[in-house]
């Protein structure tokens, strides 16, 4: 069966930096595309916003991703990053909606259970595994590095029975 490429944007969304994952499945097996981070060192916050929503439609347009995958939240030590946090979530995606791309939502424990084996994995050992299962010469920056871990959850738990 073949038809058009079925791509996972994983997004790990921060206000300063957001990082990004593009994936490709085919013969049942996630294939890596592109990842980076958006920058968004602007001082002051809707500016950074803006950045991360232009970003992130760049990104569908130029990898054409099928579905979005971005880590849920969580509840932080400190209320005003977490409500940042939340509105850089909102914004990414806010941008994939835009575009009509269905998104999925995960716990950070649950895509470190999918792709380390255990909820309890540190950045360390989960930027490992993204590079060994998806075969990259060398280790990711830690963003694009979990949002290439998102991607990969979902492609366990949900993509693979849609492709």
């Amino acid at each position: 069966m073949s038809g058009p490429p079925f791509r996972v944007l994983g997004i790990d969304p921060g206000s300063r930096s957001t990082g990004y994952g593009v994936l490709e499945i085919s013969n049942r097996r996630a294939h890596y595309v592109a990842s980076g981070c958006i920058s968004a060192q602007q001082a002051e916050l809707p500016q950074r916003l803006g950045t991360i929503f232009h970003g992130i439609s760049q990104i569908i347009s130029e990898f054409a991703p099928t579905t979005i995958a971005i880590e849920s939240v969580f509840m932080a030590k400190n209320a005003a990053s977490a409500l940042k946090l939340g509105q850089a979530r909102g914004v990414a995606i806010a941008a994939g909606v835009a575009r009509d791309l269905p998104v999925f939502e995960y716990a950070a424990r649950q895509v470190k259970q999918a792709v380390v084996g255990t909820g309890r994995a540190n950045k360390e050992q989960v930027a490992h595994m993204v590079r060994v299962l998806l075969q990259l010469p060398g280790t990711p920056k830690a963003d694009a590095a979990d949002a290439l871990a998102i991607a990969l959850c979902h492609v366990n738990t949900a993509a693979l029975s849609e492709t």
